[in-house]
């Protein structure tokens, strides 16, 4: 019920689960089939918002000046979430800490999203982590290569970050794999684990040409930057019919 922002919704409702002491142990993420349903097809094709292009690999491009729409895809990815006093027991090898999220609904209309609700969501995950915006090393944006829906997040992303967050690096997963719809979420953020230990952050690639209005500070673009360190993650989703998830994750200490 959480459309595109399933797969981190899954994720935090493991998490309050643990919290509750309903579960030891979670299974959590995200699973899609799409490209099996018609419907998606036809329903993204209604809004004339599929991708295209003359080379299927270079199709979905978000922050390009002529992207032009979703690739959808499939996938999955689950994650097991537990304590960490359970974790640490069990010598569990830990990807990294889930410290904050929070979810929202734009209310406003049942396509475009709403860079306002957005912005508030990314601060309160990052309030809940108990972090500032400059404290967020990596932000994994969620992008999908819509004309609109790209310039908004961005609109959202300058609210909570603006000028001033120099070790904050923005990417997308998206143009690599396509939109896996439910699990974008969670696949998204394992494609981005692995820079709290090799301190890479992988690229948007098929940027041929910056749209202006998707020009971040730190927008890492086709090839991968070293940076000094990723301590934070922070993963955004956002849904059609305005829902709206945001996860951040740590290193753990």
């Amino acid at each position: 019920g959480a459309a595109c922002a399933a797969g981190n919704l899954g994720f935090v409702t493991g998490a309050q689960q643990l919290l509750l002491g309903e579960v030891d142990l979670a299974l959590a993420g995200g699973v899609s089939e799409s490209t099996g349903t018609f419907g998606i097809f036809a329903a993204f094709n209604s809004q004339n918002a599929l991708a295209r292009h003359p080379e299927p690999s270079k199709a979905s491009r978000p922050f390009d000046l002529k992207r032009n729409g979703i690739v959808v895809s499939e996938g999955g990815a689950i994650f097991v979430l537990e304590r960490l006093d359970r974790a640490l027991a069990r010598k569990a090898r830990i990807y990294g800490e889930l410290a904050g999220w929070c979810y929202n609904s734009d209310a406003t209309d049942m396509v475009l999203p709403n860079p306002v609700r957005q912005a508030e969501c990314m601060r309160e995950a990052i309030r809940r982590a108990g972090l500032r915006p400059e404290q967020i090393h990596l932000v994994s944006t969620h992008a999908t290569g819509t004309p609109a829906g790209d310039i908004k997040e961005c609109d959202a992303l300058r609210e909570v970050f603006g000028e001033n967050c120099r070790d904050t690096y923005f990417n997308n997963t998206k143009s690599f794999i396509g939109h896996c719809m439910g699990a974008a979420a969670t696949l998204e953020l394992a494609g981005n684990l692995p820079s709290f230990n090799d301190r890479i952050v992988h690229p948007t690639i098929n940027v041929d040409e910056l749209d202006p209005a998707c020009a971040l500070p730190n927008l890492v673009l086709n090839k991968p930057r070293q940076v000094s360190k990723v301590d934070a993650i922070l993963n955004n989703s956002f849904g059609m019919l305005g829902i709206n998830c945001v996860t951040v994750v740590t290193r753990l200490s």
